[in-house]
């Protein structure tokens, strides 16, 4: 392609490679983001949404059921301390193993190239998640989840700077929020899976597997996108030419570049702190929002004659509609962050984001008392709650050089998970250990311990002023590089 062909020409082709130049070079600046994208840009896009679509819909699963998985794992009754607890504990090693994975594969991602990456993330999310339906105690339950997150963890980065690369400039930050929002499609689904399975344990077709085993066998069919992703996704332009040229000066994919040098130092701190808000706020008490519902409508179903599976049953189902409501709010947030972003700039729409969502999960964990409370209020805490991570979609890619751009993003968003670990770990504690007793009769410890933990939202608030701003910038490069 070259920029002397029509808009027209380049919006309909169909080319097996990335295109050697963008509609931003021949039309007006006026046009739609989308008119600037042709249709292996849209392979692109439509292919990396997939692969965090299902690593969301993997996690999600692991939400919705890890406290009946904790019960009937531990031999005990929903009631048990222990059931929160080690709940707490799984949930903390997940978040270790995410991390861990995202350090590896994002390093990866930038010396042998973003697709193979994905590729390889993909296929280790799946095959552990379907492992984990096989689990017969708590330790080799939390070895597989340990092991899913290091897939899980490696595939957001590579997936955003994949993105971030192939996009035209002014396409890039709608992009990745689509991608984002389109995460919610995993989590909706995982939602509606978790119901329909629920609805199967409450009638008793499910027996002694429950509902938690088949919804993790059904996590394992993602490993076939990898197939496409073999057959026709090629590696960005960009990298390509910074992995053959580059290399000689500066070395692709290494920490110790990253902190050499003080520009790139300061950006990964700060994404890290960025990005540990987020994560603390959604892994350490958002996603806990069914544990929450579960005990809130506990007693009403029971006073209502329900007992055993069916009683199971209607609590997982209702879980499920939790995060089915929290998932529909989370993809308007979430395409809503890139627009305001692309119009104020990335640093007051993170400032908004964090005070909102703060204020919206207080009032759901402190407020939410019948099923016609979480119709409303649920929603309103997925909208801003998620709109951080198409914040982090955005924002990361754009602090860090080619050579560096996965490696950066994966640092600012996985080492936030080393801190983020012990979110799930603490709220265990608070709602087992500090929240109990014949003071605290249930759902009072998920309430005190919820609204306690909104404090981490005031850090995001505090980092924002020292954090560049990005709006209108163009990737960043090293001018070492670029002149090789």
């Amino acid at each position: 392609m070259t920029p002397t062909q029509s808009p027209q020409q380049l919006n309909t082709a169909d080319s097996a490679v990335p295109p050697g130049s963008s509609l931003e070079q021949v039309i007006s600046p006026d046009v739609p983001w989308w008119r600037l994208m042709n249709r292996y840009h849209w392979f692109v896009l439509i292919v990396a949404a997939l692969g965090w679509l299902f690593d969301c819909l993997d996690q999600q699963i692991f939400n919705l059921t890890r406290n009946p998985a904790m019960r009937d794992l531990l031999h005990t009754v929903p009631s048990d301390p222990n059931v929160k607890l080690h709940g707490g504990w799984v949930t903390s090693v997940f978040l270790i193993g995410w991390a861990s994975g995202g350090l590896i594969f994002g390093v990866l991602g930038d010396r042998i190239g973003r697709a193979k990456t994905m590729m390889i993330t993909i296929l280790l999310y799946s095959l552990f998640t379907g492992l984990s339906a096989f689990s017969v105690g708590f330790w080799d339950f939390a070895f597989y989840r340990f092991l899913t997150g290091l897939g899980v963890g490696g595939e957001f980065a590579v997936g955003v700077a994949l993105v971030a690369e192939v996009m035209p400039d002014k396409a890039r930050a709608y992009a990745l929020s689509v991608l984002q929002a389109l995460s919610a499609v995993g989590n909706i689904t995982a939602a509606l899976l978790t119901m329909g399975f629920g609805s199967l344990e409450q009638a008793g077709l499910l027996k002694q597997w429950g509902s938690w085993r088949p919804l993790f066998l059904v996590g394992a069919l993602p490993a076939l996108l990898a197939l496409l992703i073999r057959r026709r996704l090629k590696e960005p332009e960009r990298w390509q030419a910074v992995a053959a040229g580059g290399g000689a000066k500066r070395k692709l994919g290494s920490y110790f570049e990253l902190f050499r040098d003080a520009r790139w130092r300061k950006h990964a701190i700060l994404g890290l702190l960025l990005a540990s808000v987020g994560v603390i706020g959604l892994w350490g008490i958002a996603f806990f929002l069914g544990d929450l519902t579960r005990a809130v409508f506990r007693q009403q179903f029971t006073a209502e004659g329900l007992t055993g599976p069916a009683l199971e049953g209607k609590l997982t189902f209702w879980a499920g509609m939790s995060f089915l409501l929290l998932n529909a709010g989370a993809a308007l947030g979430m395409y809503g962050f890139g627009m305001l972003a692309q119009r104020v700039g990335r640093r007051p729409t993170f400032a908004i984001a964090f005070v909102c969502a703060g204020l919206s999960t207080a009032m759901v964990f402190w407020n939410l008392k019948s099923l016609a409370d979480m119709f409303w209020m649920v929603p309103i805490m997925g909208f801003f709650q998620l709109s951080l991570f198409a914040g982090y979609a955005i924002y990361f890619p754009e602090l860090f050089p080619t050579y560096l751009r996965s490696t950066g993003t994966s640092f600012c968003y996985n080492v936030g998970r080393f801190v983020a670990a012990t979110g799930p770990a603490l709220l265990g504690i608070l709602t087992s250990k500090v929240f109990t007793g014949p003071d605290y009769p249930e759902p009072l410890p998920w309430r005190y311990a919820g609204v306690a933990m909104c404090a981490i939202f005031v850090l995001g608030l505090v980092v924002l002023p020292f954090a560049p701003e990005t709006k209108g910038e163009p990737l960043p490069e090293d001018d070492a590089v670029l002149a090789h």
